[in-house]
C-alpha cells in the first residue's frame, strides 16, 4: 500500500488497508496527544480503531504540545 504520511511517500508492504491505530503502532507514534487527519479531514481519537487508511490516502499525524 502506498500512502503519503506527513508529506512523505510511504510504502507499507503486504497490506491493502489498515486502521489509524494500526498505523500509529506500526510507525511507533507513541506521543499521548496526537491529532490525525486523512485527506484533510480530522479523525476523532475514539474512531482510530475503526477508521481505515487506504491506498493513496494522505495521512497527517500531528503531535500536540501545551505550554505556557
Amino acid at each position: 500500500m502506498n500512502i503519503t504520511l506527513n508529506n512523505r511517500p510511504e510504502t507499507i508492504e503486504g497490506i491493502d488497508e489498515l486502521s489509524i491505530q494500526e498505523l500509529l503502532e506500526l510507525k511507533n507514534f507513541s506521543y499521548k496527544m496526537l491529532m490525525v487527519q486523512i485527506n484533510g479531514s480530522t479523525v476523532k481519537k475514539d474512531d482510530y480503531d475503526t477508521t481505515s487508511i487506504k491506498e493513496g490516502d494522505k495521512v497527517a499525524v500531528i503531535h500536540l504540545m501545551t505550554g505556557g
